[in-house]
């Protein structure tokens, strides 16, 4: 009988032991925990985890909410350096090759923000798309997000050669750079979203 009772009273302090296991677990598990671990992907995970943060409460354990809202980001990034790069035009001093360089980037940014608007929309209207239906919209959409970040590669390029150095391609090359690794970012969660999509399906396939 003595046994008997050891026997439960170890048992309900092991029970007891791994309840609050589990329970400090969840209490130091944070909501961007997910997105930690999921911009290990990424070329860039710090400005992944610093961009995307602070969308974790809609993102929770959503991979493709996660790939939608690096998207987005990627887009607002664009839209808000795009206004930047513009005022360039009007810098005092400015001379002609900068001045074109710059109108051509405006015009790539302008490019990217298309780009990355279609890729949005895509990945918002894919709704329970499956099977070569899904892969031909994710399809899309990476086309589409590697071609934004061409578009920013290429404004870069317009800089090249030392006759360009100065205030204005610094200025221009701090911004664009930036936004060309968000784009990077999120092409790599696109990628990471629709391979594990892929590899759940094979999964689940009788």
């Amino acid at each position: 009988m003595a046994r008997v009772c050891l026997f439960f009273l170890v048992l309900c302090f092991v029970l007891y032991m791994a309840g609050m296991a589990e329970s400090t677990v969840a209490r130091h598990s944070k909501p961007t925990d997910f997105i930690q671990a999921s911009c290990r992907a990424t070329r860039y995970p710090a400005l992944c985890v610093q961009c995307l943060s602070h969308y974790a409460s809609a993102i929770k354990q959503s991979d493709r909410q996660l790939a939608q809202t690096a998207l987005s980001v990627s887009l607002a990034r664009v839209r808000s350096a795009a206004a930047y790069v513009a005022k360039m035009t009007k810098v005092r001093g400015i001379k002609g090759k900068e001045y074109q360089a710059v109108k051509d980037c405006i015009e790539n940014m302008g490019d990217s923000v298309d780009r990355l608007s279609q890729s949005v929309r895509e990945l918002g209207h894919m709704g329970r798309a499956v099977g070569q239906d899904f892969m031909w919209h994710m399809s899309n959409v990476q086309t589409w997000v590697s071609a934004a970040l061409t578009d920013e590669n290429t404004c870069l390029d317009g800089f090249d050669g030392h006759a360009m150095d100065g205030n204005v391609k610094a200025a221009v090359n701090r911004r664009v750079t930036n936004v060309a690794q968000v784009i990077s970012n999120a092409l790599a969660l696109v990628n990471r979203f629709a391979s594990k999509h892929q590899a759940t399906t094979a999964l689940e396939k009788p």
